[in-house]
């Protein structure tokens, strides 16, 4: 192994421990975000409130922390979004791993622009994201569901990103330097 010259802490178990909270935090904020947003709030559109918060917790850390959200961590958030959407099964799973895929292909290209691109990226890929939901969800019931709150979905999300994003970059700045917080 290629040891780069300096000096550098001894791994003990806090340091692991350490690296295993950074990494593992954006899985789980996105699990306990989805978890508050299934709690009995009596919120008028809250089954699209859960799925707008699934797309954008996985958007925003596949573009700024993909290590921390690799493909079996959406999956497995998909699954928690289709068991507490009460969606149809895989419909969670394969928008949430296609919203994924989209982020990790355009990465490189988006973690550099301004937060208006990156808006703006997300709006379409949350139109998408729900039109493959109202698509998926109409085939699997054998009934053409009526796509408003498919478009209602896209529209929560699209506001919903710019509160939470504020939130989550905030959160990756303190991953990125604790030493800041």
């Amino acid at each position: 192994m290629n040891k780069l010259p300096g000096i550098r802490p001894r791994e003990n178990l806090a340091r692991q421990l350490d690296k295993l909270a950074r990494r593992g935090f954006p899985a789980t904020s996105t699990a306990l975000l989805l978890l508050l947003a299934a709690a009995p709030l009596g919120l008028p559109g809250q089954a699209e409130l859960q799925a707008s918060v699934a797309l954008v917790c996985v958007f925003f850390w596949s573009l700024f922390r993909p290590a921390s959200m690799p493909p079996p961590v959406v999956f497995l958030l998909g699954v928690l979004t289709d068991l507490l959407d009460f969606a149809p099964p895989g419909v969670g799973v394969l928008s949430l791993l296609v919203v994924h895929g989209f982020a990790m292909r355009w990465r490189r290209i988006l973690v550099r622009q301004g937060f208006l691109l990156v808006w703006l990226a997300f709006v379409a890929v949350a139109a998408g994201a729900a039109a493959l939901q109202w698509l998926l969800t109409s085939l699997l019931t054998f009934h053409l569901l009526p796509p408003g709150p498919g478009v209602f979905q896209a529209a929560i999300g699209a506001g919903l990103y710019p509160a939470l994003a504020t939130l989550l970059t905030r959160a990756h700045q303190t991953l990125a330097e604790p030493e800041q917080a």
